[in-house]
């Protein structure tokens, strides 16, 4: 039996992005497929998100700030985070 079992999922953390140079980066989340609800509504374009304060971030449609990213817009609510 392999002690290292690859189907172990890291535990989701509180507040996450999936911006590499964030400080709420978690990489070991990111090899498995996470979805977001906000208030009961299952989200596809999340960048980062906060369960405790209530809150998402997604990229504007068409807004860009002075390095070519997308601006962040904040939406609150109820937050759900799990695996696929």
């Amino acid at each position: 039996m392999n002690m290292s079992d690859t189907n172990e999922k890291p535990t989701l953390p509180d507040h996450l992005s999936g911006n590499p140079r964030s400080p709420h980066f978690v990489e070991e989340c990111f090899n498995h497929r996470i979805g977001i609800r906000l208030n009961g509504k299952e989200r596809t374009d999340v960048e980062e998100y906060c369960i405790s304060e209530g809150w998402v971030k997604i990229p504007s449609p068409k807004a860009l700030d002075r390095r070519g990213q997308p601006i962040l817009i904040t939406l609150k609510g109820t937050v759900e985070a799990f695996y696929i």
